[in-house]
């Protein structure tokens, strides 16, 4: 204990001397830079605050009245599917497109029963197919309705988490596709009769997977950082057309897609993150890339204090990733072998 403290008082006394022998300007210099990096952190801070618990996003009635449609995909389980009961519960008519025709029916029977006077067309398509004729379909499906939200949620990540060299062809295919050809293309379909009527928004889901980098899941963190850029891109092209786009940014979520099935402080169920979603788009204050916002509050509170400690892309916060992936597949491996051994 004596070493500590010897060492501390040697240290802080260095400190000192080192202070003393800058010249008063330019300890007022660097006292200036001080204060001014504490008022940008406080800042930040009380606008963080001030996004999660006070203020609310825009009025999706800015997007349209009763009976204007939205066009969801991925619909027919978890997060795609709490956002089409959501806004149906608003009064948004549905376009559901999702791979499982079964399950589209049954949503769309569900909440035109729930909701009266709600209509709801559906499309089945596999995203991982890439058919051009789904396009097709699907711009035929919604000629001539007034479309005025668009959410693009359909996206697969790996089955577990895996080296890159050792992810399966198909994996790492189906990921690249459905991600990121899926929305772009879906994108052009529906976008178009957006800036049409000059009004209109287009949701994104993105992930902490694409603000950090994330080995053992090194496709899927690829796809979702293509889809930042893009995302951004897009929300400077079709903002002088009245078009509003957004990624929403998420860290675990109760969904299939997670395999968690828990809920706690940092991980909401789908009904808890597109209710925040849906309540706070566009705030995106505190954010490092444009048009982005982390609605659930936890996420929002998580992600920033990475950012303003170790950051999101340095090298701690890639050894930190690296290390909770290897143990999330060892522990799934171990899984494997147990239920075979069962079999």
């Amino acid at each position: 204990m004596d070493l500590v403290m010897d060492f501390v008082q040697e240290t802080m006394g260095k400190a000192l001397e080192l202070w003393n022998s800058v010249p008063q300007a330019g300890q007022w210099a660097l006292a200036g830079l001080g204060a001014l990096y504490t008022a940008r952190s406080a800042l930040s801070f009380l606008q963080l605050f001030l996004n999660c618990f006070i203020l609310s996003g825009t009025n999706l009635r800015k997007y349209g009245k009763k009976g204007t449609w939205a066009v969801v995909t991925g619909a027919s389980d978890g997060l795609g599917k709490e956002f089409a009961s959501q806004l149906a519960a608003k009064g948004f008519n549905l376009v559901l497109v999702s791979r499982t025709q079964s399950k589209l029916d049954t949503l769309a029977r569900e909440l035109t029963l729930k909701w009266d006077g709600l209509q709801a067309k559906t499309l089945a398509m596999d995203y991982s197919q890439d058919n051009d004729a789904d396009y097709e379909r699907l711009a035929q499906l919604i000629s001539g309705l007034d479309v005025g939200i668009l959410i693009n949620n359909v996206g697969q990540s790996h089955s577990i988490p895996v080296p890159f060299l050792e992810t399966s062809r198909n994996e790492l295919q189906n990921i690249v596709t459905i991600n990121c050809l899926g929305t772009l293309k879906t994108t052009q379909v529906v976008a178009p009769i957006l800036t049409k009527r000059k009004n209109g928004l287009i949701l994104t889901m993105g992930s902490f997977a694409g603000v950090m980098p994330t080995p053992y899941l090194a496709t899927y963190s690829g796809s979702k950082a293509f889809l930042q850029h893009w995302s951004s891109s897009l929300a400077s092209e079709l903002k002088p057309q009245g078009v509003d786009v957004h990624l929403v940014v998420s860290y675990l979520v109760t969904t299939a897609m997670s395999k968690i099935r828990r809920t706690s402080m940092l991980i909401p169920n789908p009904k808890q993150f597109v209710r925040a979603a849906l309540g706070k788009i566009g705030m995106s204050s505190t954010e490092k890339f444009p048009n982005t916002y982390t609605p659930w509050w936890s996420h929002a509170a998580f992600k920033w204090v990475i950012e303003s400690t170790v950051g999101a892309t340095g090298a701690v916060t890639i050894w930190f990733n690296r290390k909770m992936h290897v143990d999330i597949r060892n522990r799934a491996l171990r899984k494997a072998a147990r239920d075979a051994k069962k079999q």
